[in-house]
C-alpha cells in the first residue's frame, strides 16, 4: 500500500510507494554524454557572450578575454531585462506588468566536459561567492523583489547549452512557489513559535532515516515529503533567512557539503538530469525571521504528467527513506 504525506511547509500532499519501491537501476537512468563544439562559454569565446559583469580572473587578465575560471554574464536571450520601469497596470481582473528583471549566467569552470560535481570543493566556492555577490548587488535595485538562483543540468531538466553553469534571475514579484513557503513557515511559527525548518533539521538528525551527510553548517537529507524521486534538500544548521547573509566559512562548508551531495548523485543514478534551486526569503519583504533557506536539488527521472497536473499530489515511486540509504551508502 502507498502512503500520503503532508508537507509540513506547504501542507501538498504526496503520494509515496513503499511497498514495491524503484531501485535506481530501475529508472530511465540519462547519463549527461558531452558533444562538445563551439561553445560560447569555453575560454577562448568570450566575444561571444555578452560582456562580462563579474568574473574570478589571473592577475593582470583583462575582462572578457582568457585567464578567468568563474564568469558571470548576462544571459544572451533573457526571461527579463534590466532597462525599463514596471508600469503595473490592468485589463479588468486581469494584472500585468513590464518584463522588467535581470538574467545572469554564472559559468563555473573554463572546462567544457567538466560538470559541477566534478570540480574541486575550492572551485565550487568560487561560485558560490559569484552567487552571494551578485545577489547583494542586485538587491540594491529598488525593483526587484526576489533573487532566484538556479542551475539545469542536463537537456531534459532544461539545459539549451552542455558547459555547466547556473543561472540566476531577478524578479519584481515574489514567486509563488516561495509564497507558499513563506505562509506555511510563518503558520507554523504562528502556532509554535519555531521554525519549521529548524524543527525539520532536528527530526532529521534525530531519526536519521533520510540523512545523507553532514558537516559542521550544513545538513543534506531527503524529505519526507518528496515530490520527486532522489530529491535532497541541503540546509543551514544555524537559523538564517537569506541566503545573502552566509559567511566565508559558510560557503566553505556549503561548497563541501554540496559537492559531495552531488558526487552521491552522480554515482547512484548514473550522472541523472537535475535542477537545483537557492530558496531565500524576498529582498524587501519584511524580516521574514521565521524563513529559513534552503538548496532543493531535483533530479529528473520521472514524468510529472495528467494526474500530478490535475490534483497537485506528486507521485513518488520510492521512499526518502530508500534513496537516502542509498546515497549515504554509495562509496564516494
Amino acid at each position: 500500500m502507498s502512503q500520503l504525506r503532508r508537507d509540513p511547509v506547504t501542507g501538498r500532499w504526496i503520494i509515496v510507494d513503499i511497498t514495491a519501491p524503484k531501485r535506481p537501476e530501475e529508472f530511465e537512468l540519462k547519463s549527461q554524454v558531452k558533444k562538445g563544439g563551439v561553445c560560447p562559454f569555453c575560454s577562448g569565446n568570450e566575444k561571444m557572450t555578452p560582456p562580462e559583469i563579474e568574473a574570478v580572473r589571473e592577475p593582470n587578465s583583462q575582462p572578457n578575454t582568457p585567464g578567468w575560471s568563474v564568469r558571470v554574464v548576462s544571459n544572451k536571450f533573457p526571461a527579463l531585462k534590466i532597462e525599463g520601469d514596471l508600469d503595473k497596470r490592468g485589463i479588468g481582473v486581469y494584472d500585468m506588468t513590464n518584463g522588467v528583471g535581470a538574467h545572469e549566467v554564472i559559468i563555473e569552470t573554463t572546462d567544457h566536459y567538466r560538470d559541477m560535481a566534478d570540480l574541486t570543493q575550492n572551485e565550487i566556492k568560487n561560485v558560490i561567492f559569484k552567487y552571494r555577490s551578485r545577489s547583494l548587488d542586485l538587491e540594491k535595485d529598488k525593483r526587484f523583489k526576489y533573487i532566484l538562483i538556479f542551475k539545469n543540468h542536463g537537456f531534459s531538466a532544461g539545459a539549451s547549452l552542455e558547459h555547466t553553469h547556473t543561472q540566476l534571475v531577478a524578479l519584481p514579484i515574489v514567486p509563488k512557489r516561495v509564497k507558499e513557503e513563506l505562509k506555511g513557515a510563518s503558520t507554523y511559527f504562528g502556532y509554535r513559535e519555531r521554525c519549521v525548518f529548524c524543527d525539520m533539521i532536528a527530526q532529521e538528525l534525530e531519526d536519521k532515516l533520510r540523512m545523507i551527510s553532514e558537516n559542521k553548517r550544513f545538513v543534506a537529507f531527503c524529505p519526507f515529503v518528496p515530490r520527486f524521486a532522489f530529491e535532497t534538500w541541503i540546509i543551514p544548521k544555524r537559523h538564517s533567512q537569506n541566503f545573502k547573509s552566509i559567511d566565508d566559512m559558510d560557503i566553505d562548508y556549503l561548497a563541501q557539503i554540496l559537492k559531495d551531495t552531488l558526487v552521491r548523485l552522480k554515482v547512484v543514478l548514473k550522472d541523472p538530469p537535475y535542477n537545483f534551486i537557492i530558496h531565500s526569503a524576498p529582498i524587501r519583504d519584511g524580516l521574514n525571521e521565521e524563513f529559513h533557506w534552503h538548496l532543493e536539488i531535483m533530479p529528473k527521472l520521472t514524468n510529472v504528467a495528467g494526474f500530478e497536473w490535475g490534483s497537485g499530489f506528486y507521485i513518488n515511486p520510492t521512499s526518502p527513506e530508500l534513496t537516502a540509504k542509498y546515497l549515504r551508502e554509495v562509496q564516494v
